[in-house]
This record gives C-alpha cells, sequence and structure tokens, in this order.
C-alpha cells in the first residue's frame, strides 16, 4: 500500500520540492546518502526508482520498527521520526489518529487511504480507462558499464538518442560519468522491437515535419 505514499509525495514524477526533496520517493539530499543512494554532480540516485524504493521501504521499516505501528510509520515520511516521538510523548498519544498535529501531516494518510481508494476502485469516482487509454509497457534490456564513459557517444553506440536514454535513466545526471571508484553501474536502454526502440528508427526529416 505505500506506493500511495508516492503518489501523494510526487505524483509518481521526478520532481524536485522547492525543499530540494527530490525523485519519486521526495529523498532530500543528506537522507537520500544516510540510506545509502550516489548523489552528486553525475549520479543522483534519488531518481533511481529501484534504488530509491528500496531506500524508502528501509526508511519505513525503521520507522515501524521504532513505532510499532504502520500508520505512524507512514506519518514520520512527512514530519520524520523524530517529530512524531516528540508529538507522542508531549501529548501521551500512542496513535495518529488521537495527535494534533500540523495541518500538512495530519492530512497525509488520508490522502494516501484516499488515493488507494481511487486506484483500486476507478468508476466508483467516475474514472473509466480503456486500454488505449493505456501505457503499453516498455521493453527495455540492461547494460553493465564499468569505468569512465561518455554518455553522448555510449546512447549512439546502442543505437538510442541521448534524450531518450536520460529518460529511462533519470538518475544520470551529466552527460559524462569518471567513475574514479571503478563503480559497476547497470543502465537501461530499448530493447529491440519495443516501443522506444521503433520510434528511434523512425527517420522522420524536417520536410516530412515542417511539408
Amino acid at each position: 500500500d505505500f506506493k500511495y505514499l508516492a503518489i501523494i509525495e510526487s505524483g509518481f514524477e521526478n520532481k524536485v520540492s522547492p525543499a530540494g526533496a527530490a525523485g519519486f520517493w521526495q529523498f532530500m539530499r543528506a537522507t537520500g546518502l544516510s540510506y545509502g543512494l550516489e548523489i552528486n554532480d553525475e549520479i543522483d540516485e534519488r531518481y533511481h526508482l529501484e534504488k530509491a524504493t528500496i531506500a524508502a521501504c528501509k526508511y519505513l521499516r525503521e520507522s515501524y520498527n521504532k513505532f510499532d505501528n504502520w500508520t505512524l510509520a507512514a506519518a514520520s515520511y512527512n514530519i520524520g521520526p523524530g517529530g512524531i516521538s516528540s508529538r507522542v510523548n508531549k501529548q501521551n498519544a500512542g496513535t495518529y489518529y488521537a495527535m494534533t498535529l500540523p495541518l500538512e501531516t495530519a492530512r497525509y494518510v488520508f490522502r494516501i487511504m484516499a488515493i488507494k481508494l481511487i486506484f483500486n476502485n476507478p468508476t466508483t469516482y467516475g474514472y473509466y480507462l480503456r486500454p488505449t487509454d493505456l501505457y503499453p509497457p516498455l521493453k527495455l534490456k540492461t547494460v553493465e558499464v564499468k569505468g569512465a564513459v561518455n554518455w553522448v557517444e555510449f546512447a549512439q553506440e546502442h543505437n538510442c538518442t541521448y534524450r531518450v536514454f536520460r529518460e529511462i535513466n533519470p538518475w544520470i545526471r551529466s552527460t559524462t560519468l569518471t567513475n574514479k571508484n571503478g563503480k559497476t553501474y547497470l543502465v537501461q536502454l530499448p530493447e529491440e522491437g519495443g516501443v522506444l526502440y521503433s520510434r528511434l528508427q523512425e527517420n522522420i526529416s524536417d520536410t516530412q515535419i515542417w511539408g
């Protein structure tokens, strides 16, 4: 159910908040680093969906272990474990529903519940989606990268535009990777026959576009 938390945090968009939180899970830089995400000028794994999701799961599990309550764990994602702990102690309240909280946090869990209800029962709330309204799943392949690399050249060598490459791998934040520590990175590319690959093979000239 915590996937709905990510929806109210970011709307499943790789956005940056005014406070500097980034990615689907809206990690602040310090929090992301504390959960093992690489964040620098070249790589920002707050935008890496799989790694950021694992980090969010660790955060929520730690909060649950602290409060023994999933609702308080969810609320702590908004206000922080310290914010929840201080209010539990000051108000002598053991549940989220019995506490006085800042307005955003007071609404937070209810927003998660509301999103879950809508997504699980869309027609009940007036949303009618046909199969043709849905995006087809992307067919991607994973490629291992070691050492320094120029991502523009790398993409072109794999019959991919740099723009599409960055859309698929939003955690890459620069055209180059120096990789001073010799890490191994797993990047994704369009698989032959997939929607993205087919689009990449289309040669549309200026004449075709502008007539």
